[in-house]
Order: C-alpha cells, then sequence, then structure tokens
C-alpha cells in the first residue's frame, strides 16, 4: 500500500479515536473563530458606520478667501467658477459641494410691512442636504421647481410665521427680490435663522455677481484621506484658504482608534484563551496516544513521519473549526452591528478567510504538547514506564 494512503488512514484513524475529546476542541476552535470573526468585522465596519455618521454632521472640509477672517469688513469672496474646478470623487466616493454667498439683508412676509434682519445664504451646487444637516419639518414639493424658490431654517419660520407656499420678500442696500418657501428645515443650528435662496438671488441683492462666500465639501474618507485631499486641493487652488473642520477630523479619528483598539485587544485576548483550551484539551490526547506512538516507532515509524500525522490532525481541526465558526461570527456580527451602532454591520468577506487561517495558526500552536510524543522511546512504553 502507498505511503500516502496510509498516512491519510493513520489521520482519519487519530480523528475518530478520541471524538469525544477531539469535539471539545473543535468547539472551543470554533467559537473562538466566531468571536474572532464578529469582531474584526465589526472593527472594519466600524470605520464606515462612523464616517456615514460624521458625514450626516454636515460639511467636513471649507473652500473660503485666504483673508476670510475679515470677509464680514471689507467682502472677501471667490469666484463661483471654482465649484466647477472642485474634484467629484474622493477614493470612488462622491463628494458633495456647495457654494453659499451670505448676505445679512432685512426679510419680510409678503403682504406685512415689518421687515427684520436675517441672513440670506444663497446657494448652488450638488448634495445641499449632505452639506446642510437636518431635516425638513414642512414641505412641498408644488412650489420646489418654482424659478425663485427657498427654503427657510425653523426658527426663522417662527420669526416670519411662514409654512410652503409663502412668499417672502428679501431686500438689501435698495435692492429687493422675492422667494416662495417651499421648505421649513430644522438643524439645531445656525442654519435655523437662516433663509435659503438660489445662489443667484442672493447674488442680486449683494451686488456681487459671479461672486461666492465660501465653499463647503463632504468628503467621505478615512482620516488620512480626506488630509491628502484637503492637501491635493489646496495645491490645485492657491488663492483660496483649503481646510478641514478640525473637531470632525479629531473626533471621528479618536473615537475610531478607541475602537479598534478595544476589538483589537479583544480580539488578542480571545485567541489566547482559545489557544490554551485546545492546548489543555491536546495535553489529555497527549497522554493517552503514548503507546500508539511507541507502536508507530517500533515497527519503523520516524519522528518525523510522527510530528507530520499530528500537524495534520491540528490543521484539519484547525480549517473545521475556523470555516464553521467563522461563518456562525459573520452573521453574529451583523446582530452586534445593529446592537452597538443601531444599523446592522455589512459582512465583510475578507474577513472569513483571515479569521480561519487565524484559528489554524491557533490549532497548530496549541498543538505544541503533541510534540511531546516525538521523543517517547518504545521500549519504554513496552515496559509500562514514561
Amino acid at each position: 500500500m502507498a505511503a500516502t494512503p496510509m498516512f491519510w488512514r493513520i489521520v482519519r484513524r487519530l480523528l475518530t479515536a478520541n471524538f469525544g475529546r477531539l469535539f471539545v476542541i473543535l468547539l472551543a476552535l470554533g467559537a473562538g473563530a466566531a468571536v474572532t470573526a464578529a469582531l474584526l468585522n465589526l472593527q472594519i465596519d466600524a470605520q464606515r458606520r462612523l464616517t456615514v455618521e460624521f458625514r450626516a454632521l454636515g460639511a467636513n472640509v471649507i473652500v473660503a478667501p485666504q483673508d476670510s477672517s475679515n470677509s464680514g469688513r471689507n467682502g472677501a469672496t471667490l469666484d463661483e467658477g471654482l465649484l466647477a474646478q472642485l474634484p467629484s470623487e474622493n477614493d470612488g466616493k462622491p463628494v458633495p459641494a456647495v457654494a453659499f454667498l451670505y448676505v445679512i439683508g432685512e426679510v419680510s412676509k409678503a403682504g406685512t410691512l415689518h421687515w427684520e434682519p436675517a441672513v440670506i445664504a444663497g446657494t448652488q451646487g450638488q448634495g445641499l442636504a449632505e452639506i446642510r444637516p437636518g431635516r425638513r419639518t414642512e414641505y412641498s414639493a408644488a412650489f420646489e421647481n418654482k424659478f425663485n424658490a427657498c427654503e427657510i431654517g425653523a426658527k426663522a419660520a417662527v420669526q416670519f410665521d411662514v409654512q410652503p407656499g409663502a412668499t417672502l420678500l428679501l431686500r438689501n442696500l435698495g435692492r429687493q427680490s422675492s422667494c416662495k418657501v417651499y421648505s421649513v428645515i430644522a438643524t439645531g443650528g445656525a442654519e435655523d435663522t437662516q433663509i435659503f435662496t438660489p445662489l443667484a438671488t442672493a447674488q442680486s441683492l449683494a451686488g456681487l455677481p459671479g461672486r461666492i462666500s465660501l465653499i463647503q465639501l463632504s468628503v467621505t474618507g478615512t482620516p488620512d484621506s480626506i488630509n491628502r485631499f484637503i492637501s491635493l486641493l489646496a495645491q490645485g487652488i492657491p488663492g483660496a484658504d483649503v481646510h478641514g473642520i478640525k473637531q470632525f477630523a479629531e473626533a471621528e479619528g479618536r473615537i475610531y482608534n478607541r475602537i479598534s483598539g478595544l476589538l483589537s485587544s479583544t480580539v488578542l485576548l480571545v485567541l489566547l484563551l482559545t489557544s490554551l483550551c485546545v492546548m489543555a484539551g491536546m495535553s489529555n490526547v497527549a497522554i493517552e496516544r503514548k503507546n500508539d506512538v511507541g507502536l508507530m516507532k517500533a515497527i519503523g515509524g520516524s519522528v518525523r513521519r510522527v510530528v507530520r500525522l499530528f500537524l495534520a490532525e491540528a490543521i484539519i481541526l484547525g480549517i473545521a473549526g475556523g470555516m464553521v465558526g467563522s461563518a456562525a461570527g459573520l452573521l453574529v456580527s451583523i446582530w452586534l452591528g445593529k446592537a452597538v451602532f443601531g444599523l446592522a454591520a455589512q459582512p465583510r468577506w475578507i474577513v472569513y478567510p483571515f479569521s480561519v487561517v487565524l484559528t489554524i495558526l491557533v490549532s497548530v500552536a496549541s498543538a505544541l504538547p503533541l510534540r511531546r510524543l516525538a521523543s517517547i522511546r518504545p521500549a519504554s512504553v513496552f515496559r509500562g514506564g514514561a
């Protein structure tokens, strides 16, 4: 009989002879693989989840005039054409960008003579909903496509007593315009006191055709990716001040580092505990197999062949435990993601083979007690000694 079929027959015999103990070892490996896969999948998904959550807070990159700190006094503005020069993607993901022109004018509800100061924000671009946080509390689609349609913040809506369909009169330095409200927005920030009009309306009121106050962008990606985007953008627009909103970048990076560190430490602890459990099981198996090893060596089996037998057994156990446990872990991570982040985690299939490989390594490393069997002398076994 050929050596290779005999080798695998012996391995199969080893796996079935102590089925009870090996089943316990298999359970330990499977449980370790499940926890490892679940935590690794959560760790990868955490970056995407945090990015989505932070982007919901609004813009994280600003393009402003270099002397924007004095724009209130000297009217520093940018050319409207810069909006078309901005990159539309970062790391394959779209980058919403909206140009703003802010005008401190006076506003009155049509049909009244009560004028009050308010901030009029002219906007133009794609992705205003992503740039400006918040939600619409009132909305009328019938007025959204009007040429002079505008939105109003929740506090301003109360101040001027308007709802969708109402007309607002706008004026600044003798220039006057009007707009029809189609939406009331609530953000919890300064936007709640502003009126959002088409950019051309604000430019007409300010007497600044073709000019904007700044551009806001919502860039998706890791902190390093966003920093690279800002650097490249700053090089492409030397006449503007391009910067990220520091609080967002620092908070996102800090939270992710903490989550990543906690999950990585937990994975290492789980692998260590799994290794100890498997090693304890392997020690009992090694004691039970002394006579078998002594007999194999007595009939001519080499030390190398004996070690290969037990190594093959450990690898098979690692593969079986890793495949079943990792699949279960990915399913568990979906539930954990919903419990931790409020939304189910997306299974990252790269985690599956990685977790299986880790389980195999743990199984092989934990089979260290079986190596002691290679030093057993047949004579001592047949005499009943150690």
